[in-house]
């Protein structure tokens, strides 16, 4: 399995220690797949006046659109590049859709419609991934991805970043977590496969609290977890409030620590996507771990088998201790 994070390295060894998402998708789907970034052309509410302007103060799009994802292509454009990129060294690929860049359920019903059958409707793309925010979704448009979901997999992955309601409004996210549970809950309740992203070590969040929202995030009904540590990119609001006044920002052994720490109290059903996000050298400012995602990976599973550490250990009950 080829996915964007190599989360599935060691699989024989991940298997033992957390649900990797490597092995789940191989259980689905019957062939390999990749991603393939797409940026539709949308904007934001938090960007364009209607909750608020400049986005969250971490928020850079750069730091994860591949060189094959323009938003001046037409999607199908954009899905044949990135089939031509991935091809050269996996012929045998299968795709999945990534709607990733800003906000891609931010539009009408019927534009939406449009855009996720262009990107079905090209050869060997098998499925959707779906990037949105909690505030961003509809009963309407969740009905027809219900519909959508009948004959194609499917995704809707949700900005979550954190379930604290202070650190929310500290980087200008613009929605509260109690969106969050409303849109997860009746995502899932649709029986649309649901995923969450999380940041660990945002300004004002310590160790404690990062373990305090691990059983938080956990009873959510999501399927699939995405993790990574806070990452301080040039030119964002984030820069600027580092510049000013440095907050802690973890080292990779302290993130492996944890992370580890966190996993425990997570339940043994939800996949795990990834830990780590690698954004281009030239735009980050810290962390500098100089490990690639599968680098890290395999130190976090050494960890774990080091420390006799299981995904979801610390739970009784289905409620960590």
């Amino acid at each position: 399995m080829f996915l964007e994070n190599n989360a599935s390295l060691c699989t024989a060894m991940t298997e033992r220690y957390y649900n990797d998402y490597g092995t789940w998708i191989r259980g689905r789907l019957p062939f390999r797949v990749q991603k393939i970034s797409i940026d539709a052309g949308f904007s934001c509410p938090n960007r364009d006046g209607r909750i608020g302007t400049g986005g969250c103060i971490y928020c850079d799009n750069r730091t994860f659109n591949p060189a094959y994802c323009d938003r001046r292509r037409s999607i199908a454009e954009q899905l044949e590049e990135g089939k031509r990129f991935f091809a050269r060294k996996y012929p045998e690929m299968k795709y999945l859709a990534y709607f990733q860049a800003y906000t891609n359920t931010y539009a009408p019903t019927e534009r939406l419609k449009r855009m996720y059958e262009e990107a079905l409707a090209v050869d060997d793309v098998v499925g959707l991934v779906i990037g949105t925010r909690p505030d961003c979704v509809s009963d309407e448009l969740l009905d027809y991805l219900q519909a959508l979901n009948g004959h194609t997999f499917l995704m809707v992955e949700y900005g979550i970043e954190t379930a604290n309601e202070e650190t929310l409004r500290r980087i200008h996210r613009g929605h509260t977590f109690e969106q969050t549970r409303q849109a997860v809950e009746a995502t899932h309740q649709r029986g649309i496969l649901t995923g969450g992203h999380i940041i660990i070590g945002l300004p004002g969040e310590d160790a404690t609290e990062t373990l305090r929202q691990a059983s938080v995030i956990s009873e959510l009904p999501l399927d699939v977890l995405k993790i990574h540590q806070m990452q301080v990119i040039r030119g964002t609001q984030l820069a600027e409030m580092y510049s000013r006044e440095p907050f802690h920002i973890y080292s990779s052994n302290e993130y492996i620590e944890l992370i580890s720490n966190y996993i425990r109290r997570l339940r043994k059903d939800l996949v795990i996507e990834r830990f780590v996000s690698q954004s281009p050298p030239e735009l980050l400012i810290a962390p500098h771990w100089g490990l690639k995602n599968y680098e890290f990976t395999n130190r976090l599973v050494n960890y774990l088998k080091r420390e006799g550490i299981k995904q979801g250990d610390l739970l009784e009950d289905g409620r960590a201790q």
